[in-house]
């Protein structure tokens, strides 16, 4: 039985995406994120800003589409899971890190004041393809899940 293994996780893209294909040829895209957290200190009154950095994984369609559509400064929204890669240095000092398995992720617009009124039509058409493009990837990958399982499945 697996356990629950699910986050939401929203913040802005720090870096170009990191784009490459499997030995086999399956898409895989990284793509490192900033999340901030505000909060007031108790003692002090003030606010403080808290950045928890992320590296959220992709895979198949879905890597496609973040790497034609992902920028660094652009908002995500990610819905995934965790996984921990453990390994041994050459120093035989084991290690381990934390990456975000994308399941879903939503973009978000940007907004620039100095847009024109057509750049912002180009801008809500991107994001209207990347929106046909995630709703047709996750079709497929329920297709594909139905017929190899006799289930149904919902995103």
């Amino acid at each position: 039985m697996n356990n629950i293994n699910c986050l939401v996780v929203e913040g802005n893209i720090t870096r170009e995406p990191n784009f490459r294909t499997s030995p086999s040829g399956f898409p895989i895209c990284k793509i490192p994120i900033a999340v901030n957290h505000y909060y007031k200190k108790a003692a002090s009154g003030e606010y403080e800003n808290e950045v928890s950095y992320f590296d959220v994984e992709t895979f198949g369609k879905l890597a496609e589409i973040c790497a034609k559509f992902s920028q660094k400064g652009r908002g995500l929204s990610v819905v995934g899971r965790l996984k921990q890669n453990r390994w041994k240095t050459p120093e035989g000092k084991n290690t381990s890190r934390v990456t975000i398995i994308a399941e879903k992720i939503e973009f978000k617009q940007r907004f620039n004041k100095s847009q024109s009124d057509e750049s912002s039509a180009s801008a809500a058409d991107n994001e209207r393809e990347a929106e046909e493009a995630t709703a047709k990837a996750l079709a497929a990958a329920a297709a594909q899940i139905e017929s190899e399982s006799g289930e149904e499945v919902q995103f």
